[in-house]
């Protein structure tokens, strides 16, 4: 399958839907970013990658990073994890308080805020540097050395976390929190401020496509970790769109606010997607059409 020729096609055909939406104006360090910039990148499972428009720029990866986090976890921890946090779709906003208290401070899934925030309270746990063991392993898995933090992203989402240090908090009421919050709270910021581009993260989620094997052949998760990561991110990895976006693109997927999506299509591939426009919900709005446009111009999808 020649993947350039359909990742300029895809590009040409949502060029119009580009610049639609408008960035995560509540951390003031993303609100700034150009709307109109588009990248998208697809790494197949042989290490081969493609890209087109701003595949190669840096931008803040915000919550995709917690697919990492959570593969790492399950990775170091196994199963254990879901007794802290459940695995079904939350149907609310992604930091909404009301069903946390509802259901007595378990989250309703690892992708929410108060899911990953519990995914990355057991991952520092784990290893003592949550956010730093997070980064290393987007290094050697991206092939790219010079990924990093971006403070100015991390400090400007503390600055404005009250919400997430309340469900923080609000958890740790109930026993479902290991370390003390501003901890949690900090690997958290820190995690969700790393930079990377399409292609970056494309090549790092290539393990998900391979069935849990990294890039250097090793096994991170077993093939049951690797189909039960990759269905979490199917039904729970788009916020409250996830129905919508199985329906228009049939894949794993799960989003950022600055913008990114990545999908997975097992066994063949890895895609990234960016732009920095989104919808009501959070998710990127020419992110969504070009993974809807591409399965629909190769057929590819997991149903």
């Amino acid at each position: 399958m020649d993947y350039q020729d359909i990742l300029e096609q895809v590009a040409a055909d949502v060029a119009p839907q580009i610049g639609g939406g408008r960035p995560a104006e509540y951390i003031p360090a993303l609100a700034s970013v150009d709307p109109r910039r588009f990248g998208m990148a697809v790494a197949d499972v042989n290490g081969q990658v493609h890209g087109v428009g701003d595949w190669r720029e840096p931008f803040s990866a915000q919550s995709i990073t917690k697919v990492f986090t959570l593969a790492l976890t399950l990775a170091r921890g196994g199963e254990e994890l879901w007794a802290h946090v459940g695995r079904e779709p939350s149907g609310n906003p992604f930091n909404s308080l009301v069903q946390l208290e509802r259901e007595q401070g378990i989250p309703r899934n690892p992708f929410i805020n108060a899911g990953a925030l519990v995914v990355t309270d057991h991952l520092h746990s784990l290893t003592g540097d949550a956010s730093s063991e997070l980064l290393e392993f987007l290094r050697e898995e991206s092939g790219n050395p010079e990924l990093g933090f971006d403070r100015e992203v991390a400090e400007s989402e503390s600055a404005h976390g009250d919400r997430n240090a309340a469900l923080a908090y609000f958890m740790a009421s109930y026993g479902n929190m290991r370390n003390d919050v501003p901890t949690v709270l900090h690997h958290y910021f820190w995690q969700c401020s790393i930079t990377m581009s399409c292609a970056d993260l494309a090549t790092a989620g290539l393990f998900l496509a391979r069935h849990g094997v990294r890039t250097d052949d090793s096994r991170l998760l077993s093939l049951s970790e690797a189909k039960r990561v990759n269905a979490v991110m199917l039904t729970c990895g788009t916020y409250d769109a996830a129905g919508d976006f199985a329906y228009r693109v049939g894949l794993p997927g799960k989003s950022g606010v600055g913008g990114g999506i990545i999908a997975v299509i097992p066994g063949l591939c890895t895609l990234a997607v960016w732009s920095p426009g989104l919808d009501s919900r959070g998710n990127s709005v020419a992110g969504v059409a070009a993974l809807d446009r591409f399965t629909t111009l190769t057929g590819l999808s997991v149903f």
